[in-house]
């Protein structure tokens, strides 16, 4: 749709070998304007089969975007049968609706896109026309490089449609940021080319505009997509209504010279394999190598894709790969790839390319309010909510903003009022006035205002006006340049403009157009990994956690969104039944619940949601898990609450998270690559050393407790190893004894006892590590709030007295964690060598 195309940091790279080439094979198109007699007569062959798009460009992305009639996007098309079937990019229609189509000798016709395939780029558009001319396609052996090329097309603006620039065919077989091989040309391609034709000398089309490089000191760098792979498209366009394309059910890792574009020598690494996939049934495994696809070898991902793109769904096919050092040949019976049918809408509008035809006035539902439209008024930024928004002059001449602020008084007086104006522009740098003109209290009937104008430095002049209304305050404020404002026809136009708005919206009014955003308070979230869902606009995010975390207004319920790579082989249930033992494992039965998994749609595809509670033995903790995997990445979202709080809206709350929760491949950051799942890697058993040179003793700690690097503090007193809901904590004396420190326990768990009911303990003198004399106690607190078991033990060695004292709640105290617990205690050496 006349977007600036460009490369990613891959594309950039691959692009050092491309230069060199063209160096080496073409001449510098500097010869370009000394090209011979012959091009005009083949444009003038040419072009009546290139026609220009434009349309009504759609996105879900921004709600405050105004869809207005300035906001066109437009490319360029070839014809490819008479009845008016037109190729052309799939970025230049995937998004554009009410498309317009206009023909070299400047007919028009209205247009929908049939067939839209977005992995070749390659989309067909239809009009109701008879009697065209479809283009004549080259063949793909007849294109040569350094051979004279030119593009057709309709750069920067549609007032120029039907271009035409010459150059040269610079390289074929290019892989830069695209699936299959592009052709590069040195024939100047601008933003509004793509899908335009590129010609040989012949009249004949040799490939399809697509994209320009552009960057700094870079020129005459363009790129189509060749003849074979358009034609290739366009027979499975008429076949089957869409390209039937090849599964293998894996991911594939090019090498460093792939990728920097030297010629590999290894061919590409399975990175991962769907466990339930045409690949993994025939037995090809991560970190094997492929070599070839029937006679074809591939070392490139556009090795690949060239090379099975020749093969249907349903084809058995030989791959060779290489499996450590052996070489297999295996066979794959060849899956379909699935992908998300595009369907064409029209606006609500209807059909117009003018998204505002009949339209003569605008305003808010929501808020209230509307004034006349002019032909030339654009809207500009709205805010999330549609309490602020800014329209600016197509032309350029003003700018008018409009605030709502809610939970004001109506019982302002007139000067109070004024000096509100006053303080508010003064709070706004941006729209302050530095030489007060004007200041009134305007007393017009049903919509009294404050008015104020005034000098904006020499740039020109501010009038604001401010409106009391039902407990909010309306500020309309337009900026008109110096040389504008002293034109009196178009000052009075500006005041007519102002005196139109009302603080009323007729909803019956069909030359009113609606620009109200308001969506009941939802605010949409995007992250890097191509997640976005809604959330309440009272909730906000957690910064401290990088943007993972979310909070309502009161902190009591909490939102985190987690994303890892799925390892090869994993599947969603494996997932989600690690999970629900790793909770069972934390909780005794007694403190916790867990449903069974619940099978839903998020984003597409298959989910589960496993709802969870748990406490600590007071309040309750609630919660649900949203698990699914797309795109080879694992999704959770993570919801947590009070128990208390169930009801309305925490049913609210899931319904607009399951109804929003999206994941769009194209908005993910391009330089992800695989992020390990930390839980498949972690064992809970595992331990560390904690060595404590001082007080001569270690201790083999399991790591999940605590992070590794705090067991580098040496020689303290006291050290405490903490888990959820206990400890392992010891301490040593050189100066108190054996006998002291056993007196002074027993004093302190007497008094324990005597103060509090609840709390009761049983001593004894056992042997530790042996022969070891120790003292043992073993306290139970059946507190209301939290109860707990402690275990201290009181033991002395080389006049060194040492407490270790194993505490753990009632509700974490399961058999794993017990056994956790006992074992790290057990694990206690002296470093003198006397053994345990």
């Amino acid at each position: 749709m006349g977007n600036w195309n460009t490369f990613t940091k891959k594309g950039i790279v691959a692009l050092l070998a491309a230069f060199l080439l063209v160096s080496l094979q073409g001449p510098l198109p500097s010869y370009a304007a000394e090209v011979n007699a012959e091009v005009p007569k083949v444009i003038e062959k040419t072009s009546p089969s290139v026609v220009a798009i434009i349309g009504k460009p759609s996105s879900d992305s921004d709600r405050t975007l105004d869809k207005n009639r300035f906001n066109l996007a437009h490319g360029t098309g070839v014809i490819v049968e008479s009845n008016g079937v037109i190729v052309t990019n799939a970025h230049v229609v995937k998004d554009m609706k009410n498309i317009v189509v206009v023909t070299s000798n400047g007919t028009t016709y209205n247009g929908h896109a049939t067939n839209i395939d977005e992995e070749s780029d390659l989309a067909l558009v239809k009009i109701d026309a008879t009697g065209l001319s479809p283009a004549k396609f080259a063949s793909s052996s007849d294109i040569k490089v350094g051979e004279t090329v030119a593009a057709i097309g309709t750069p920067i603006s549609f007032a120029l449609r039907n271009s035409v620039t010459v150059g040269i065919v610079s390289g074929l077989d290019r892989s830069v940021n695209s699936q299959y091989q592009l052709i590069q040309t040195d024939a100047a391609i601008n933003p509004g080319n793509s899908g335009g034709a590129l010609i040989n000398m012949n009249g004949e089309v040799i490939g399809i505009n697509t994209m320009k490089y552009a960057d700094f000191g870079v020129e005459n760098l363009g790129f189509a997509i060749p003849v074979d792979t358009v034609k290739y498209v366009l027979k499975h366009f008429q076949l089957y209504g869409k390209v039937k394309r090849p599964y293998l059910g894996l991911e594939l890792e090019e090498s460093w010279e792939a990728v920097v574009g030297l010629p590999s020598s290894t061919g590409l690494r399975v990175a991962y394999v769907d466990p339930v996939s045409p690949a993994a049934g025939a037995g090809i495994q991560q970190d094997d190598l492929f070599v070839s696809i029937g006679t074809s070898k591939v070392k490139t991902l556009v090795d690949y894709n060239e090379a099975i793109k020749k093969y249907l769904p349903g084809e058995t096919i030989e791959i060779t790969i290489q499996s450590g050092n052996a070489t297999k040949s295996k066979s794959v019976t060849l899956g379909e790839a699935q992908q998300q049918e595009t369907k064409h809408t029209q606006d609500a509008e209807g059909s117009y390319l003018d998204a505002d035809r009949g339209k003569t006035k605008i305003g808010d539902s929501h808020y209230g309010w509307s004034m006349k439209y002019p032909a030339g008024l654009v809207k500009g930024h709205q805010s999330d909510d549609g309490d602020s928004v800014s329209f600016v002059d197509a032309k350029g001449d003003f700018s008018l903003t409009i605030k709502v602020e809610s939970n004001q008084s109506d019982e302002l007086s007139p000067s109070a009022l004024l000096n509100r104006l006053v303080s508010d522009d003064e709070d706004d740098y941006s729209g302050a006035a530095s030489t007060i003109l004007e200041r009134q209290y305007v007393k017009r009937e049903g919509n009294p205002y404050a008015k104020i104008v005034g000098r904006s430095g020499d740039d020109g002049y501010i009038q604001t006006r401010g409106y009391l209304h039902q407990g909010s305050l309306y500020t309309v404020q337009l900026f008109v340049s110096k040389e504008h404002y002293n034109n009196n026809f178009k000052q009075n136009s500006y005041n007519d403009l102002l005196d139109s708005f009302k603080l009323s919206f007729n909803d019956k009014d069909e030359s009113l157009k609606d620009i109200s955003v308001y969506s009941g308070g939802n605010t949409t979230y995007t992250n890097e990994y191509g997640l976005s869902f809604d959330l309440p606009s009272n909730w906000q995010q957690g910064g401290y956690t990088g943007g993972s975390s979310f909070f309502n207004d009161d902190y009591s319920q909490m939102l985190q969104v987690g994303v890892t790579s799925a390892s090869s082989g994993d599947t969603l249930g494996a997932w989600v039944d690690r999970q629900r033992k790793q909770f069972e494992d934390s909780y005794a039965p007694k403190y916790r619940s867990m449903e069974e998994p619940e099978e839903l749609t998020l984003a597409g595809v298959p989910a589960l949601k496993l709802t969870y509670a748990s406490t600590l033995g007071n309040k309750w903790s609630a919660g649900y898990s949203l698990f699914f995997i797309k795109d080879k990445y694992k999704y959770v979202v993570d919801v947590s609450y009070p128990q208390e709080e169930e009801g309305a809206t925490l049913e609210d709350l899931l319904k607009t998270l399951t109804a929003t929760i999206k994941v769009d491949k194209d908005s993910m950051d391009q330089e992800l690559g695989f992020i390990q799942d930390l839980d498949e890697l972690m064992d809970p058993n595992r331990t560390v050393t904690y060595k404590n040179e001082k007080f001569k003793y270690t201790l083999q700690i399991p790591e999940i407790w605590t992070i590794s690097n705090s067991y580098d503090s040496k020689d303290q007193v006291n050290k405490t190893f903490l888990f959820t809901g206990g400890y392992l904590s010891v301490g040593a004396e050189t100066k108190t004894t054996y006998e002291e420190m056993v007196k002074e326990e027993d004093a302190a768990q007497k008094k324990s006892q005597d103060n509090d009911n609840d709390y009761t303990f049983t001593d004894a003198e056992i042997s530790l590590f042996g022969d070891l004399k120790a003292k043992k106690y073993e306290i139970s607190y059946a507190s209301a709030k939290i109860p707990y078991k402690e275990t201290i033990y009181i033991f002395n060695q080389n006049n060194i007295s040492y407490t270790a004292t194993l505490r753990i709640d009632d509700a974490v105290r399961t058999e794993t964690n017990q056994a956790r617990l006992n074992k790290a205690f057990e694990s206690f050496k002296f470093l003198d060598g006397v053994k345990k």
